[in-house]
């Protein structure tokens, strides 16, 4: 049974209208990247996978169930492209926001991927005083307080030099490996080597493309013409 099933999703924004059936599906275990121009409606799709936006109309499904708030809450994680940090607190104040038991944070501290990121040596700095890098680990690691199933990600690499990229990446497959589910908005090609389906978002549809294109094929297929079918079910 696929994870997370999204079809016939449909929004706007006043009278112009983003999403015009929009639609993805990934099983447990896969990365799916969607890819698109600016402004075509990729973080608006992001935000109604991740419940924190109401489609005009268009079905989500986790596992099988229509999602509704309860279930958005325990099957999804969301990372948006600018940090949602508060600056003015330590990173410490930041993950308790989303762990609230300090218990179950110190656990998280010494095994896990709190861990594997490095988070304990960061705990008490001020947030807003972090690297670009060191702000997307804590972001990620908020997002994973309530250890959602799915995680989704808007630009998860944006603005990282390599190394934080590198980092981020390799978290990402070892997330998927242990049977996570990522969704992914990104221009990055580098993103798109982890992912196992790849969406064009163009017209308001999302169409699933050749996980090989790159460049200018990729290029074409985001401009391509015609009618652009769902790719969820």
């Amino acid at each position: 049974m696929e994870r997370i099933v999204a079809s016939g999703i449909v929004s706007s924004y006043g009278r112009k209208l983003v999403l015009d059936g929009a639609g993805i599906s990934a099983d447990a275990g896969q990365c799916v990247g969607i890819v698109g121009a600016n402004g075509c409606g990729k973080s608006t799709l992001l935000n109604i996978l991740s419940g924190l936006r109401d489609a005009k109309s268009g079905d989500i499904f986790f596992d099988g169930c229509r999602a509704d708030k309860k279930l958005f809450k325990k099957y999804t994680g969301y990372v948006p492209q600018e940090s949602n940090l508060i600056p003015e607190l330590s990173v410490r104040d930041n993950l308790l926001i989303w762990y609230r038991d300090g218990a179950v944070l110190e656990r998280g501290l010494n095994s896990g991927f709190l861990k594997e990121f490095g988070i304990g040596g960061m705990l008490g700095m001020k947030a807003g005083r972090l690297s670009g890098g060191m702000k997307k680990r804590v972001s990620i690691a908020c997002a994973l307080g309530g250890k959602p199933p799915v995680l989704i990600l808007d630009e998860p690499c944006a603005a990282l030099d390599l190394f934080g990229k590198d980092e981020i990446r390799k978290y990402l497959v070892s997330y998927k490996q242990r049977g996570g589910t990522v969704v992914m908005a990104t221009h990055e090609e580098s993103d798109l080597d982890i992912c196992d389906k790849i969406y064009a978002l163009k017209g308001g549809r999302c169409r699933e493309t050749d996980i090989s294109l790159r460049g200018e094929a990729l290029l074409n297929e985001i401009r391509a013409k015609g009618d652009m079918k769902s790719g969820g079910k």
